[in-house]
């Protein structure tokens, strides 16, 4: 099982009117430092702060009348959560987001305002995902879940389309990579147009789940850790039925980075680009920084998301983080 260029050509179709085209544009101060041109799409000016809404709101378009009313549950460390409970809300569907002790407080406010059942579950999206089995188990809504879904899949994919449009001479793709979903949405999409383009999965050394997997070649489980990168977190799931495959077969490298080198992208996004991001938004700005990628012609790397808690943000501006995450390790 996997999605193609076709399925996610259709989320297109599905989604229209439902989120933004958001812009691409030249960061001059990477292109300067790169000595080639350097795009960033601002995927984080999506209307619920991240690209997660193109596939909740392509899997919720997909429900059927009777699925519709069971309502929808899902684990999210919070992105998706959030893009969840809004698709919901807009079709008048019930949500319950299962979350962990490490997901952001801004994050859980987010998502309590937009009037989803929120749940508070263990220290682990994995503990999470166990309350969203009870209660599919037990009361019967569907479950939709942050990555490994043929049409959160197709929607995420819908971001790779808009980036081959906006720079098809694009010689490399740069995503964060999680449990999956955008990095095998985007690579089949990008891959589907340029099969020369190279994509370049971006995550945290703290706990990469996917990188993990990759290395062992199955999925694995790995201790979720505190990180700037907190959207980054979690597992992929030791059943995991997509993501896995399509980012082994998609993926043509994958990157980790430090604590420190997630801050100088967030940084570096705030005082030379104008952009306020989180994270795992940071994270392509990061390893471009760090010199872990050394792009040889036109790269675009995607801003994936903005809700980071402010005044951790203002402590990251103001050089009096990062380390929280490293100086526990």
């Amino acid at each position: 099982m996997t999605v193609e260029l076709q399925h996610i050509r259709a989320a297109r179709e599905r989604i229209a009117g439902k989120v933004e085209l958001t812009s691409c544009v030249v960061s001059q101060s990477l292109s300067d430092l790169t000595g080639t041109p350097v795009h960033l799409k601002l995927e984080h000016h999506q209307t619920t702060g991240a690209f997660k809404l193109r596939g909740a709101s392509n899997a919720i378009a997909a429900l059927s009348p009777q699925e519709r009313s069971r309502g929808v549950v899902a684990a999210s460390t919070g992105n998706h959560g959030r893009a969840l409970a809004h698709a919901a809300k807009l079709e008048g569907i019930r949500a319950v987001i299962c979350m962990s002790r490490l997901v952001p407080q801004n994050k859980l406010d987010a998502i309590r305002r937009l009037g989803a059942d929120v749940r508070i579950i263990g220290n682990s999206q994995d503990d999470a995902q166990q309350e969203v089995d009870r209660l599919v188990a037990e009361e019967g809504p569907v479950m939709l879940p942050p990555f490994d879904h043929p049409d959160i899949i197709a929607g995420q994919g819908t971001l790779g389309l808009e980036i081959m449009e906006q720079v098809p001479d694009a010689a490399s793709v740069l995503v964060p990579l999680s449990g999956g979903g955008l990095a095998s949405g985007v690579a089949a999409a990008v891959k589907g147009v340029s099969p020369s383009t190279k994509v370049i999965g971006i995550s945290m050394a703290r706990g990469a789940a996917m990188k993990a997997s990759l290395d062992a070649g199955r999925p694995v489980q790995v201790e979720e850790l505190p990180t700037l990168a907190d959207s980054l977190g979690g597992g992929i799931g030791l059943d995991n039925r997509l993501t896995f495959a399509m980012c082994r077969s998609l993926l043509d490298d994958v990157v980790l980075l430090s604590e420190d080198e997630i801050a100088a992208g967030i940084r570096h996004a705030y005082e030379q680009e104008r952009e306020i991001v989180e994270g795992a938004g940071a994270v392509g700005i990061a390893a471009l920084l760090a010199g872990k990628i050394k792009p040889t012609g036109p790269t675009v790397l995607i801003l994936s998301g903005r809700n980071i808690d402010m005044d951790l943000h203002r402590r990251i501006v103001c050089g009096e983080e990062p380390s929280t995450a490293e100086r526990a390790a």
